[in-house]
């Protein structure tokens, strides 16, 4: 059985102080079953940390560069997030493709060097609505597949998680249907066992994220492979909670 995993992505949200208050309160409210991570701003890291001590939820950054060191402005190291305590870090996200550059080559490298530091990387992958319209998300989700795990082995690839986000269905309040989001994420799973065999496809874990809400989060949870979820918006509310534990 794979285990339920649901992420809360903050993006630019909360100060350390405001962070840490919220999930603090939240924390005591999960119930057992599902793995519950918190990516956080860069800032938050280590006081959302410090405020979910003694509970079962981890700690993510949103985001890491490729390079141990250097002359990379603003931005942070897999060893500095490590140091925060955290566990976890997005990787590719939708966001950082379209305002940073982001590319499926980049992807590969951070999820490598994230991988060799010992973090665990939440893969981003989806499509843009043309793309869905033109029928190519198959074509689209498989090219990203491959190359983001381009000359990693199958432990390695196993400790990672793949998020399916529909570009279309991020922050705007439309959700892809329940079968829509199986599918997308069949195929990724289909993808993956092309890579490395069906074994390893079977115990790879597969979010869906696309304006999940506690209202649709059982019945996305509850498609074959749709394995948890990586939830914007509604991880800053208390909804969050209910979201959480539809996944147990």
């Amino acid at each position: 059985m794979r285990r339920k995993v649901v992420a809360g992505n903050w993006k630019m949200n909360h100060t350390p102080c405001s962070g840490a208050e919220f999930a603090k309160n939240i924390a005591p409210k999960f119930e057992a079953g599902a793995e519950v991570v918190f990516c956080v701003p860069y800032v938050a890291l280590y006081a959302v940390r410090e405020a979910v001590e003694g509970f079962p939820v981890g700690i993510g950054a949103q985001n890491l560069h490729f390079e141990d060191s250097g002359a990379y402005t603003g931005e942070a190291s897999a060893d500095m997030v490590l140091s925060t305590g955290a566990k976890y870090v997005i990787i590719g996200h939708s966001e950082r493709r379209q305002y940073y550059n982001e590319t499926d080559e980049t992807v590969n490298k951070k999820l490598s060097k994230a991988v060799l530091k010992g973090l665990t990387p939440i893969v981003c992958i989806g499509e843009h609505l043309e793309q869905r319209n033109q029928g190519i998300t198959e074509e689209l989700l498989r090219i990203q597949v491959k190359i983001a795990y381009r000359g990693v082995n199958v432990d390695t690839a196993l400790s990672t998680i793949i998020a399916y986000e529909p570009v279309w269905a991020i922050g705007t309040g439309v959700v892809a249907t329940d079968e829509q989001a199986q599918q997308a994420c069949a195929w990724v799973r289909g993808v993956f066992g092309d890579l490395y065999g069906k074994d390893a496809a079977s115990k790879i874990r597969i979010l869906y994220g696309g304006s999940v809400t506690a209202a649709n989060a059982k019945a996305l949870f509850a498609m074959p492979d749709i394995d948890g979820g990586l939830v914007g918006g509604a991880s800053l509310k208390p909804e969050f909670v209910d979201i959480v534990n539809a996944a147990k």
